[in-house]
């Protein structure tokens, strides 16, 4: 998964991938291999050649929202974007007459539904909640109608691309 961060006054591009609890980074060339483990709801212990990073995410995850990253005693605001999200939320024509078809950006686990078939929704509203990767991504939809079909349910689990919900 390739995302871009913000962070103070840097942007930086990440690329990440996942095997059990090893995540192999690539934070602007430079490569990383970090154990991740999750402690509580929001925290983690990061373990990097042998040192260890006691971490905390206050926030919700989300592409283009603004997250808290504790390491240690420090704060850090971080802004994650996934540039795939942008496109595809582009190629809906959020503000069209058409129906918008919301998929998963990545294979993951739906953790919640917040909306239910035939409800009506404003644009950017969040229709569902999918872990991955040890992040919460919350999708939103990206025009305002009524959510006429609903694919998901708490406990699936989402391959990327697989269709959530559409919204006419």
């Amino acid at each position: 998964m390739k995302l871009q961060a913000a962070i103070a006054e840097s942007q930086i591009e990440i690329e990440l991938h996942q095997r059990g609890s090893q995540v192999f980074a690539v934070l602007d060339g430079r490569k990383y291999e970090v154990d991740v483990h999750q402690s509580r709801e929001n925290q983690y212990q990061l373990i990097h050649d042998g040192r260890v990073f006691d971490c905390r995410v206050e926030g919700l995850v989300a592409s283009g929202a603004v997250v808290d990253v504790i390491v240690g005693s420090t704060s850090h605001a971080v802004t994650l974007t996934d540039p795939k999200r942008l496109r595809s939320a582009l190629a809906f024509g959020g503000h069209g007459d058409g129906a918008a078809r919301m998929v998963a950006p990545m294979p993951g686990k739906v953790v919640r539904v917040l909306v239910e078939a035939g409800q009506q929704v404003e644009a950017g509203s969040g229709i569902a909640v999918v872990e991955a990767m040890k992040m919460q991504n919350e999708m939103k939809s990206p025009k305002s109608g009524t959510v006429a079909l609903l694919d998901v349910k708490v406990g699936d689990t989402v391959n990327g691309g697989d269709l959530l919900a559409v919204i006419e």
